[in-house]
């Protein structure tokens, strides 16, 4: 990357990532700018990173806000791909799984409440910056942003990427991390892993059969952190692979493209 000036450096610099619904954006900026995301503040990292997610049904016109130390405001659209998302179809999903009694829902929003929690974690780690791997060898069989109907009823969008693999499949670490929650049998997800790429990117594996980490532990990308299973509300073996920014969900795909990316120090 070609040196930054001084002026220069007071604007916002993308420097990789998809500008798209489900897309993730990597910028530099002076350090000790001021950054929004619309109406959002949005955290600057000592280096003058900073990270942008966007939702599956994110507005197409957005408003990055830069404001100098020296207070000099800069305002730079951000003009997203509009998406067309799969429709898939399951049926035979028993009826306890579609109508869940008031004991399993209230063990649902137990775990929703832990998973909320580990993806507020606002570190200032910055792993994602040597990019993102595939966590598991296997075809893709459910993608992000595809709207579920099970038993012909219309149901939340599904946020991840499904990897089909027999249970007992390495899950490979995508990218370095501190894993922030382990359970092993959350209602709808099974065992459940977090880990923490920083500035409020993480990772989430779903449906896994045995988690190989604990809560606090480092991880290279590439570790052996968990195993493929079929736990949870699972329909056979997979793993779902999910990314966020902060409450953002953001394609996994859309992150396996952005990779190497260099920084000024």
């Amino acid at each position: 990357m070609p040196p930054v000036s001084a002026l220069e450096k007071e604007l916002p610099v993308i420097l990789s990532g998809s500008k798209t619904q489900g897309g993730l954006l990597i910028g530099q900026v002076d350090s000790k700018a001021k950054v929004y995301l619309g109406e959002t503040p949005v955290k600057v990292a000592e280096n003058g990173v900073i990270v942008l997610g966007f939702g599956r049904d994110a507005e197409l016109a957005q408003s990055l806000t830069v404001i100098s130390p020296s207070g000099q405001k800069h305002i730079e659209a951000i003009n997203l791909k509009k998406r067309d998302y799969k429709i898939q179809r399951v049926n035979g999903i028993s009826k306890k799984i579609m109508s869940p009694n008031k004991k399993n829902q209230a063990r649902s929003r137990a775990d929703a409440t832990l998973v909320r929690k580990a993806r507020e974690t606002n570190s200032a780690r910055q792993d994602f910056l040597a990019g993102f791997i595939q966590p598991v060898d296997g075809p893709v069989t459910g993608v992000y942003g595809s709207q579920r109907f099970y038993n012909g009823q219309p149901k939340r969008p599904h946020f991840g990427v499904d990897y089909a693999a027999p249970v007992g499949t390495p899950v490979m670490a995508p990218a370095s991390g501190k894993v922030t929650l382990t359970h092993d049998d959350m209602f709808y997800s099974g065992g459940t892993l977090m880990v923490d790429h920083g500035l409020g990117v993480s990772s989430t594996f779903l449906h896994l059969s045995e988690i190989l980490v604990k809560k606090g532990e480092e991880v290279e990308q590439g570790d052996i952190i968990a195993l493929v299973g079929k736990s949870g509300r699972a329909t056979g073996a997979h793993l779902d692979w999910r990314i966020n920014w902060f409450k953002v969900r953001i394609d996994p795909q859309e992150v396996l493209r952005i990779n190497l990316i260099k920084v000024e120090l």
